[in-house]
């Protein structure tokens, strides 16, 4: 029901033809799509140009049809390198860090109690074996090389004229959604009279 999303990079004069959001974005917004598998309902979103003419670091809030909430920062300015995706659903937290190719699962118990259901004058009900039931599991990893992955795949459904796992569908549907951020972070920007502003910085 939320996600919270970080994509940053250090600053690299590639790609400057588009802002972060078609840069960076765009691979997290495909990803919650293809988990939710719901319409989008509301975009919030700012972005603002740093270093480049483009938008080079961007916060979007976006609203699924479904109510679940997604949260996404993008920057190509940072002074360091994060890919990181954490979804919270009930009695679970899961966090996937694709720079360590690492996942962390942690999960409430069954008939395990919630924090706020321990009687904190019952020294028995605040037992360590009590509070809270938490599972922590950490799903095997194939520790691919991305790219070479994506390559080999595209490749394989060529030969094999196979589909492709990633349907042509969801790249349409992704970059649809990151355009009406684009869209959005321009009315935005408007709104706020951000062109008068840098100019007066300057």
């Amino acid at each position: 029901m939320f996600f919270e999303v970080h994509r940053l990079s250090v600053f690299t004069p590639r790609s400057l033809d588009v802002d972060v959001v078609l840069d960076l974005m765009i691979h997290d917004i495909d990803i919650v799509l293809s988990f939710t598998k719901s319409p989008v309902k509301e975009i919030r979103a700012v972005g603002l140009p740093i270093l480049s003419k483009k938008a080079d670091i961007a916060n979007v809030r976006m609203e699924l049809e479904s109510g679940c909430v997604a949260n996404f920062t993008a920057s190509r300015v940072s002074t360091e390198r994060v890919r990181k995706l954490r979804f919270f659903q009930p009695r679970q937290y899961v966090s996937l860090d694709y720079s360590r190719r690492e996942v962390l699962v942690l999960s409430l118990k069954d008939g395990a109690q919630n924090v706020d259901e321990l009687d904190p004058f019952n020294p028995a009900s605040m037992a360590a074996d009590a509070f809270p039931g938490i599972t922590p599991y950490k799903p095997p990893v194939d520790r691919q090389e991305p790219l070479r992955a994506e390559l080999s795949s595209f490749l394989r459904a060529v030969r094999e004229r196979s589909n492709p796992e990633v349907p042509l569908e969801d790249g349409r549907r992704a970059l649809a959604v990151a355009l009406e951020i684009v869209e959005a972070m321009a009315e935005h920007n408007q709104r706020v009279h951000l062109q008068e502003l840098t100019r007066a910085d300057s």
